[in-house]
């Protein structure tokens, strides 16, 4: 058994003035048209998200912003989630028939939903195991000095179960995982980030065996206090040691590998 573990810098790519019914409605067809065919010419294996972490309320595509009490008896969901799940499917459905089979599909979410409320829930945003290859999940730790740094099961335990409960044998990412570095923090409590990384390499593949792959969220920020939240795998060099011996574990690879799916005829 083999799993896949990388660290990188998460970029913002959106595009100001899009939306979900937009999206439904056909408007950006040339521009995800143009993509597909980009994709398809870079000829490699490639995993794509659509509406990464639809659940929280942090991006223009939550199900909050489209009706999110709002029961759809016509689909038997709640209006919010549908719409999303409408969306990407159009999204997959367009890059498919571009002939565009390199792309594999991540359904990723955060690992608790934000609103906590039944409408919020995966399952409701779930696209359909035809439309997924991969089940992603945003896993973070501690990102502010007054907040506690949790431990790797409470943030896992119940997402992973989750995730398992949408297809029994789809594989499962820690599509982005990150704890912050606070030499004076005021929370107290918690593992310090070298421990928590050394527990999350470990945990990840021997408690949880779907999971196959982990993308550490390399990041640094300045708060409105003037603070700063590190991030970076880096942050210093007990944590970098950590990172270094955890994915030194012969389970790791240092390179995802991805088997191509067969070109349409």
């Amino acid at each position: 058994m083999s799993f896949g573990a990388t660290a990188r810098c998460r970029s913002s790519s959106g595009r100001p003035g899009t939306n979900l019914n937009e999206i439904i409605a056909g408007t950006w067809d040339g521009y995800i048209d143009k993509w597909a065919d980009a994709a398809r010419d870079f000829g490699h294996p490639l995993i794509v998200v659509f509406g990464v972490e639809m659940n929280g309320t942090w991006f223009p595509w939550s199900g909050a912003y489209y009706g999110r009490h709002e029961w759809d008896r016509e689909r038997n969901n709640w209006r919010g989630p549908e719409t999303f799940r409408t969306a990407y499917r159009h999204v997959v459905d367009r890059v498919r028939a571009r002939g565009a089979t390199n792309v594999k599909w991540m359904f990723h979410t955060n690992n608790y939903p934000y609103p906590y409320e039944t409408w919020n829930c995966a399952a409701a945003y779930y696209p359909g195991s035809d439309y997924v290859d991969w089940l992603g999940l945003s896993v973070y730790g501690q990102q502010f000095k007054d907040e506690p740094n949790p431990d790797i099961p409470s943030l896992v335990d119940w997402p992973y179960e989750e995730m398992c409960r949408l297809d029994p044998k789809k594989p499962i990412m820690i599509a982005e995982w990150a704890t912050g570095e606070f030499p004076h923090s005021t929370a107290g409590g918690g593992l310090g980030k070298a421990d928590w990384i050394k527990e999350g390499l470990k945990l990840f593949r021997t408690r949880y065996p779907r999971i196959k792959a982990a993308v550490y969220w390399h990041e640094r920020w300045q708060n409105a206090d003037g603070s700063y939240s590190n991030l970076r795998v880096n942050s210093s060099v007990e944590s970098l040691d950590a990172y270094r011996e955890g994915v030194a574990n012969p389970n790791w690879l240092g390179n995802l590998i991805l088997r191509a799916l067969p070109k349409s005829k």
